[in-house]
């Protein structure tokens, strides 16, 4: 006997039941922070906005097809003039990293107490009011690219569209039309602001706003900055590098005692002028060096690296930059940071060729990976049974630079016509002496190979702090790189 049909059971013929469509899911809430004498009243609108592409087949459209749901916090200063209040999108980088580090580090209204160099803090970590929040001068929006943060696909949809160079800019840059036309900010002043690969991403976000959405930007914040990945990548063939990680190198030397009582400008500048001249050129010489001048370019490296002379021989004069934080302190039995030079850490394994663990890295990331998942829950009020991926190996794994097959890396192109075409756009750099992921020296040679007019140049400033990439875990360099910001945001708002 034949089954009877149920209500349950789907008919041959019954076509499938349309998936209900993904809505955001903002979380409002209601803050006051106290900056001096001020009481700043603000909202924050926290959760997962939905981000579609217009489809069309055989030459008809056929709707707005949602493809992800990206998460983002949102500060804006309460009964605040929209027309003269500056707004600030701000992203880290990876590719792979949540914005959390610019958002509790440096930005926000609440920033997480990670410690420094030489005394890290311990769990379970605090969080405390930020009272150099750039909310004092500009409204705040975090975004958290593809698979970073709670920033997931919609179902049935893929993340490897957003995971490379273009369909990262142009879902990010869809976030930042979305939240500028829903909320009444098209006269209001704008800025990017991007950490490491975010400086990459503002470098390609400001040609592609101009270009695809008529948006042009008041200015660019672009901290540990790196805009031609040529100057960092260390390859066969390609000797850049070497030279302009040297002044990072001599810093981190300087921090650990390898140049004595000598001032760190002098050193500084003396790396600076061997790796301008004397360094390229004997890299380049090769085989064609006598003995003697060979032997005074492995001197001179040594003496300003703080390593070895036959360290500096037996490698070429070529130094990798994570050999070098793994040999530097070799002998005392400890390694330095990748990202932030002053920090050591030690190894199970001293006679490894390359460390297993950035101690800078290690020393921060559990600070900021409790905050930010105490905040969200008990403070902005959403939550969400997801992983809050601070960092996402996966996403940097799965990263796509197929648009740049046969060539390096690089925005100076982009970031060059958007200010040739936007002539009133601003460019702040913030750049630490200890970085050894974004070497400051690589950024200057970037920064002077920018194909635009004289004139423009003045347009751009770059400030130094004596500290890493994310230079703002050393508290002066936090306190003056706020107001270093602030001072940008208020003079490139015109205000």
């Amino acid at each position: 006997m034949a089954p009877t049909d149920t209500a349950d059971e789907k008919k041959p013929d019954q076509p499938d039941q349309a998936k209900p469509d993904p809505t955001d899911d903002l979380v409002t809430t209601q803050h006051v922070l106290a900056v001096g004498r001020r009481k700043l009243r603000y909202t924050a609108d926290t959760g997962r906005v939905v981000i579609r592409q217009e489809v069309t087949a055989d030459g008809k459209f056929t709707g707005h097809v949602p493809k992800a749901s990206v998460f983002m916090t949102a500060y804006t200063l309460d009964d605040a003039d929209p027309a003269t209040r500056p707004v600030t999108f701000a992203f880290n980088g990876g590719p792979g990293s949540s914005s959390t580090w610019l958002h509790l580090g440096l930005f926000g209204p609440r920033r997480v107490v990670s410690g420094d160099a030489g005394s890290p803090a311990a769990p379970p970590y605090e969080l405390t009011d930020n009272a150099e929040s750039l909310l004092a001068h500009s409204d705040l929006v975090f975004i958290d690219p593809m698979s970073t943060g709670y920033t997931r696909p919609v179902e049935g949809e893929g993340a490897e569209d957003h995971l490379g160079f273009t369909g990262d800019i142009e879902s990010v840059g869809e976030v930042i039309r979305l939240w500028t036309t829903r909320n009444g900010r098209w006269l209001s002043p704008k800025f990017l602001a991007g950490e490491s690969y975010g400086t990459t991403r503002a470098g390609g976000l400001a040609q592609h706003l101009q270009q695809r959405h008529g948006m042009y930007l008041n200015g660019l914040i672009l901290v540990s900055s790196v805009l031609d990945f040529r100057t960092l990548r260390f390859q066969e063939g390609n000797d850049l590098p070497y030279a302009l990680f040297l002044p990072t190198y001599a810093a981190i030397a300087h921090y650990h005692g390898k140049h004595g009582k000598r001032r760190l400008a002098d050193v500084l500048a003396e790396a600076e002028a061997f790796a301008a001249r004397d360094y390229p050129y004997a890299l380049a010489q090769g085989a064609r060096m006598s003995a003697e001048e060979r032997a005074a370019a492995v001197a001179k490296t040594a003496e300003l690296t703080g390593l070895s002379a036959d360290y500096v021989d037996r490698v070429d004069l070529r130094i990798e930059h994570m050999r070098f934080f793994t040999e530097l302190l070799r002998s005392e039995r400890r390694t330095v940071g990748r990202l932030d030079g002053r920090f050591t850490g030690w190894e199970g394994d001293y006679g490894r060729e390359r460390m297993s663990e950035d101690p800078a890295g290690a020393a921060i990331t559990g600070a900021y990976t409790a905050a930010i998942n105490h905040y969200l829950r008990a403070e902005l009020e959403y939550t969400s049974d997801l992983p809050y991926e601070v960092i996402s190996f996966d996403a940097f794994k799965a990263w796509s630079y197929k648009d740049f097959e046969g060539s390096h890396v690089t925005v100076t192109d982009r970031l060059s016509a958007a200010m040739r075409t936007n002539p009133h756009l601003k460019v702040h750099i913030a750049s630490g002496h200890t970085d050894g992921a974004t070497p400051y020296y690589a950024t200057e040679h970037s920064v002077a190979h920018l194909a635009i007019p004289d004139e423009l140049r003045g347009n751009i400033e770059i400030k130094y702090y004596p500290a890493g990439h994310m230079m703002y875990v050393h508290e002066p360099s936090r306190v003056q790189q706020s107001k270093d910001i602030a001072a940008f945001v208020k003079a490139a708002s015109g205000s």
